[in-house]
């Protein structure tokens, strides 16, 4: 088939990839958001997608919005079979979906209807699930609601962060999605209708939503650190400036503080919680670069009865 591949993050270069290996279809174009400022200059980037694509002479269109009527009709002059799409991150219109012969697929990273969103991974580990996977589906109007063509499944293990499943996720769905363009050509391949039953939201997670609260289980922390990591970042307050933790871990025997009271000692720090306690083992406070946290906590002489959260 002509395929135009829509992504944007360095999470949906893998499936480029995968579909420019894999010999059976042309990636005709690429559609990704417009460069974007980064780094202390803020100058304009391009997108991971973007640079990939252009390393293979692939054309790349960055349309400010898919409904502009330049890039509609630039689509149309290509005429593409199919659409593959990874984290494009913008809302495709219907005049667009209706461009394809075979429509505009999307590689999403849950098993559907589970997690319907824009961050499947951080709530599918903020939530404590122990299985996840990914799914290809066939865009509609609506949010991940269309009909599914195949998923893969990966299991969530105990010390992943969100950005550890997310990478592995990507490499499995890449050979998903190659997978599904192949099924689609040939005819093998039935979008199956998603069930009623299991439906879940999975919105965009904000630095507010990362707040610690200290009076939550050990367990809860825990996911709340790792499933906000690296993005947006879990973070508390201490002497009234933010702290990022980046890496904690539950501690069942540290039963004996109080939520948020931290104990500190030559190699360790514990922090009290709703259960048991929880050790600190990286962090990064205001300003600075990440650090073990038995070094942020002699550097900060902790005192006796002092808590974070306030």
């Amino acid at each position: 088939m002509k395929l135009v591949f829509a992504g944007t993050p360095e999470v949906a270069v893998p499936a480029l990839d995968a579909l420019l290996a894999s010999g059976r279809h042309e990636v005709a174009a690429v559609v990704t958001r417009p460069d974007a400022p980064a780094g202390r200059g803020r100058r304009l980037v391009a997108s991971p997608v973007a640079e990939r694509a252009e390393e293979a002479g692939i054309e790349v269109l960055k349309p400010a919005k898919p409904k502009d009527p330049e890039f509609l009709e630039r689509l149309r002059e290509i005429a593409p079979d199919c659409c593959p799409v990874v984290a494009y991150g913008a809302l495709l219109p219907r005049v667009a979906l209706d461009v394809p012969s075979h429509g505009w697929v999307n590689l999403h990273f849950s098993l559907l209807p589970a997690w319907r969103g824009a961050a499947p991974v951080q709530h599918a580990i903020m939530a404590g699930d122990e299985i996840t996977g990914a799914s290809t589906f066939l865009i509609e109007e609506g949010l991940d609601s269309g009909p599914v063509y195949g998923t893969v499944t990966e299991e969530i293990r105990a010390t992943d962060t969100s950005g550890d499943l997310l990478t592995r996720l990507a490499f499995a769905g890449a050979g998903l999605l190659a997978a599904t363009m192949d099924g689609i050509e040939d005819g093998t391949l039935k979008a199956v209708p998603q069930p009623a039953d299991g439906i879940s939201q999975a919105p965009k997670v904000n630095v507010e939503d990362a707040h610690l609260d200290w009076g939550a289980p050990a367990l809860r922390v825990d996911r709340m650190v790792r499933g906000c990591t690296p993005a947006p970042g879990a973070w508390t307050t201490f002497r009234g400036e933010r702290l990022k933790l980046i890496q904690v871990a539950p501690v069942p025997d540290r039963a004996d503080l109080a939520p948020g009271q931290i104990s500190a000692g030559k190699n360790n720090v514990y922090v009290g919680t709703g259960s048991y306690g929880v050790e600190l083992l990286w962090v990064q406070a205001q300003g600075k670069k990440p650090m073990r946290a038995a070094d942020w906590a002699r550097g900060v002489r902790i005192s006796e009865g002092e808590r974070l959260g306030g």
